[in-house]
């Protein structure tokens, strides 16, 4: 397995079935409705770029050089974006098919054949996460994920707390490797872990032996085909996570309601793709 991880997996091919069927009254520019309303979420103007802009350039700075898209055979746009409109210098962009939106864990099988057999980083594109995070990530050297901690996420980032408890919940082992992913924590697990619970914002580097895991699992009760149920099943199988205890924000871009604080904060980054 090589140690030099310089790959990412970005997920989009999400619907952004929330955001379509939201208050179609919020605050959004036209170009921002518009984006809204298709459920391109990672192409919704922030600022005068698309946010998927403002993560990939993050991906940049923190030192990786390949980016695979995770789309469907419907998004078109994304594809023209990157290969003839705005064709990155600093990053390589490739794609790869999810032909239907069968859940997280069939999008990261969809990118084994970019993968191979190296360590890759796999995230949302609809969350923004932090360069020092992304970079600790990339030299770790193993599979591994951040835990973030509630203060980061809604003091530093636009997570309110009621957003916040329904976020999976890690338990992790003595010597901070993940043990367990508790998933749409009710009441009482939360009680149980304690207001100093560490969250997934899933953000994970994976190795090659997570795609057999998602090839393996079942669909959820929700009817999808789940990462945290992949990872469960390659943890039971041996492999093991590093667990990163940060304090750090996320710029979560779920909602309509989000854009407003997401444009707030990243409007101004200096983007270089």
């Amino acid at each position: 397995m090589a140690t030099t991880i310089r790959k990412a997996v970005i997920m989009a091919r999400g619907l952004g079935t929330r955001m379509r069927r939201e208050d179609r009254e919020a605050s959004l520019s036209p170009e921002q409705a518009e984006a809204a309303g298709r459920g391109v979420k990672a192409l919704l103007p922030i600022g005068k770029r698309p946010f998927l802009d403002y993560v990939i350039s993050g991906l940049a700075d923190a030192g990786f050089a390949q980016v695979c898209l995770v789309i469907g055979p419907e998004h078109d746009a994304l594809r023209r974006r990157y290969t003839i409109d705005t064709p990155p210098r600093r990053i390589a962009i490739s794609f790869a098919l999810q032909a239907e939106p069968r859940g997280t864990a069939d999008a990261v099988l969809a990118s084994r054949a970019f993968a191979g057999d190296e360590l890759f980083l796999a995230i949302n594109s609809d969350n923004y996460y932090s360069v020092d995070v992304l970079r600790s990530l990339r030299l770790i050297g193993r599979p591994a994920l951040p835990g973030f901690d509630r203060r980061g996420l809604i003091e530093q980032g636009n997570i309110d707390p009621g957003r916040f408890a329904r976020f999976a919940l890690l338990r992790l082992t003595p010597g901070d490797d993940l043990a367990s992913i508790v998933e749409k924590p009710d009441a009482a697990a939360r009680r149980a872990f304690g207001p100093d619970a560490l969250v997934s914002m899933n953000c994970w580097l994976f190795g090659p032996a997570i795609f057999d895991a998602c090839a393996a699992i079942a669909p959820s009760p929700r009817g999808e085909l789940e990462l945290t149920d992949a990872v469960q099943r390659a943890i039971a199988l041996g492999e093991r996570f590093r667990v990163l205890r940060v304090s750090a924000p996320v710029l979560d871009l779920t909602s309509r309601s989000d854009v407003a604080e997401v444009t707030r904060r990243l409007g101004g980054l200096d983007v270089r793709l």
